[in-house]
């Protein structure tokens, strides 16, 4: 059975991310390049979201085992580290998930704040409000920060952007 880039592409918005199973790796954007050679063998590059990320050896055994599994033989997952990625590589459908799964995704462009060493106004995701406060910068994965709502009270994490 052969398989195009497309099919593969395909494939691989059924793998999830292991820490955010809502969001597939193709919406979360680490995966950087997909090539079907001749023979049918699949080499998919991927990008962590940080240096050093421990998801990244389950996300690549994932890329294998779905692709194993819906018959290509042989596939090669490679790691790059350039360009480094980039919360901009989310996708809008990623960015819906994130905030549908609890998790405040990471704005299109700083806030001012921020480029005057202020704190970003992040929306809740439960109620929507922007009285919120980031209680640390580290959340439950060093790529987001935990946050509170004023307003509902809840604690939530935030995406960070990078």
């Amino acid at each position: 059975m052969h398989f195009d880039k497309e099919r593969v592409l395909g494939l691989l918005q059924k793998v999830k991310d292991p820490e955010i199973p809502a969001i597939s790796v193709l919406e979360l954007g680490v995966v950087r390049d997909v090539r079907v050679a001749a023979n049918g063998d699949v080499q998919v590059t991927i990008t962590p979201t940080y240096t050093g990320c421990p998801a990244m050896d389950v996300m690549a055994a994932d890329i294998k085992k779905e692709l194993h599994d819906a018959g290509i033989p042989s596939v090669k997952v490679e790691l790059t580290l350039s360009p480094a990625w980039t919360t901009d590589w989310i996708s809008d459908a990623g960015k819906r998930k994130l905030k549908d799964y609890g998790i405040a995704p990471p704005e299109h462009t700083a806030d001012i704040r921020a480029l005057k060493g202020g704190t970003p106004l992040v929306q809740c995701p439960q109620c929507h409000s922007t009285d919120t406060v980031m209680l640390s910068a580290f959340g439950s994965t060093a790529c987001k920060a935990l946050w509170k709502c004023n307003a509902c009270l809840e604690p939530f994490d935030q995406f960070k952007c990078l």
